[in-house]
């Protein structure tokens, strides 16, 4: 059976409503203090358990990503090491830690560079905006990016494990519900602008910010530091893209430092004409376009509508590995002959079809357009079964290596992609997502002839696949993503455990040694 969605969650915890006809900044505002310090409800295990799996996974995407060098979590880290600490708010510890780093640094750039590492693969865990059953379905994307923020906001608080474990779901939190209300791409900004808004609540709030310094820092991010989808246009895709996090979780710490200071920021901005919620959805004098839900209890989290990616890629692409999947399993024989493989067709649904079809990625040429085509996922996935033992999701993870320049460039990946055909799947398939990603796949082959992979919705690490399946393909992805970056993967995993640490435990967290980086 698969994990309960999100709306199914909510029937198990309380709630409380932002109207839109209120000040939603400050009603985020007294939310946050109420949940870490004020008025602290209960939270289920499921949901504490969720969440520890997706701060781990994070972790494992952001060392793999330092230990291979990749470009920009490798330059921002090293202008964070450069970086002192500043004395900004009196009287409390100052610094954070980078990943691997063992002397702390200014802490807007730590976040900045651990924020890119965690996201520089497009790995780690996603959400697609969606709840059906209170009709919350605008179907933003979002990411697990932003714990680094909260394991800085702690260090400075001097905050034990549990309650920073609080803080990193109450950003997971805001971001999930603002993206189910909010849907920030038909406006051509970037989805993580509401990673940006939970964070500068978060981090005030941790900080021991007033409800005026948290409105302030939100209104000073809302105000100021708007991404655009700029960063995600033309035919190859740049650092700018996987960078987008981290760049708008160091606007979120500096605003909330800047508030904290004293700086007063543009009031009640959900609410303001002239700011991107009104100015893109008018709606009448004294209203924002949305009312917000937010869960205060046991699991009533929009953390179990997220998922799990298995791997690099896409996380809309998993339905076609999916299906690929299952067609490899029902004929085995078909691994030994992709050369027999006349066509190789996939249907898919929109929004997918017109951002990994876009046949500008059809031929990429970097990693971060790689990660985002469908055909060169297909492609590398079942050149990848050629040599497997077995044809599942263990098997055939896609690693850093699947994107490196000599596979991108391989001749046989490019033969491979000749014969895809990706369709878009029209009404039929459009209707289904986002409660799932409906794709499928069929393959003509010379002896074989057509073969039919079926409809697949929920493939494996979604927040409605197998859940004991997911996590044991997760633990994998982790002691692969991170073995050759330190001596004891298992160790490793033992020390990213929040729950029940020490307020230095929680300082010291990121501390341990990475291959081949700079210990600072």
């Amino acid at each position: 059976m698969g994990s309960l969605g999100p709306s199914d969650r909510l029937k198990t915890g309380r709630t409380v409503v932002l109207a839109r006809g209120s000040n939603q900044a400050r009603g985020l505002a007294r939310y946050a203090i109420a949940f870490l310090l004020g008025d602290p409800q209960p939270i289920g295990a499921a949901t504490l358990d969720r969440l520890e799996q997706f701060h781990l996974d994070s972790v494992g995407c952001g060392v793999s990503a330092l230990a291979m060098k990749a470009n920009a979590p490798t330059v921002l880290r090293r202008e964070a090491l450069a970086a002192p600490p500043s004395l900004a708010l009196a009287g409390r510890r100052t610094g954070a830690l980078c990943f691997g780093a063992s002397r702390f640094s200014a802490v807007e750039k730590v976040v900045a560079a651990n924020v890119s590492a965690v996201r520089e693969w497009d790995s780690n865990g996603t959400n697609f905006g969606y709840d059906p059953l209170r009709g919350r379905t605008a179907g933003e994307f979002g990411h697990n990016d932003f714990y680094p923020v909260a394991i800085a906001a702690a260090h400075l608080a001097g905050l034990d494990g549990n309650t920073t474990l609080r803080l990193m779901l109450l950003i997971d939190e805001i971001r999930g519900r603002l993206a189910e209300v909010f849907a920030l791409r038909k406006y051509a900004i970037d989805h993580v602008h509401h990673g940006a808004v939970a964070s500068a609540v978060a981090f005030t709030a941790a900080l021991g910010g007033t409800e005026d310094q948290i409105e302030s820092a939100v209104g000073l991010v809302v105000a100021h530091y708007v991404p655009f989808r700029a960063i995600r246009a033309g035919h190859q895709l740049s650092d700018s893209k996987g960078a987008s996090a981290a760049l708008a979780a160091e606007t979120a710490v500096i605003s909330s430092f800047r508030a904290l200071a004293g700086f007063v920021g543009p009031a009640d901005v959900f609410r303001n004409p002239l700011a991107i919620y009104r100015l893109n959805q008018p709606c009448p004098e004294g209203e924002s376009p949305f009312d917000l839900e937010l869960g205060q209890s046991e699991d009533a989290f929009a953390i179990h509508g997220m998922h799990f990616k298995l791997g690099l890629y896409e996380h809309q692409s998993a339905g076609a590995i999916a299906a690929l999947i299952n067609l490899l399993t029902r004929f085995p024989a078909l691994a030994g002959d992709i050369d027999g493989i006349r066509a190789l067709r996939v249907k898919i649904y929109e929004p997918a079809f017109s951002i990994i079809a876009d046949p500008a990625k059809r031929w990429p040429s970097t990693r971060q357009s790689a990660d985002h085509s469908l055909p060169y996922i297909v492609a590398r996935t079942l050149w990848k079964a050629r040599v497997a033992q077995t044809p599942d999701w263990a098997e055939l993870m896609l690693l850093p290596e699947d994107y490196d320049d000599e596979a991108i460039g391989a001749a046989e990946i490019r033969v491979l992609i000749e014969k895809i055909v990706i369709e878009h799947g029209g009404r039929e398939y459009d209707e289904k997502y986002p409660d799932g990603i409906p794709t499928s796949l069929q393959i003509d082959h010379v002896t074989a002839g057509v073969l039919e992979s079926g409809l697949v919705q929920y493939p494996l690490g979604h927040a409605r696949s197998d859940p004991g399946r997911t996590a044991a393909v997760l633990d994998l992805k982790f002691t692969r993503l991170v073995a050759a970056a330190v001596d004891d993967p298992q160790a490793l995993r033992e020390r990213m455990k929040i729950s029940g640490r020490s307020i230095e435990e929680i300082a010291e967290l990121y501390a341990f040694s990475i291959h081949g980086c700079d210990p600072g």
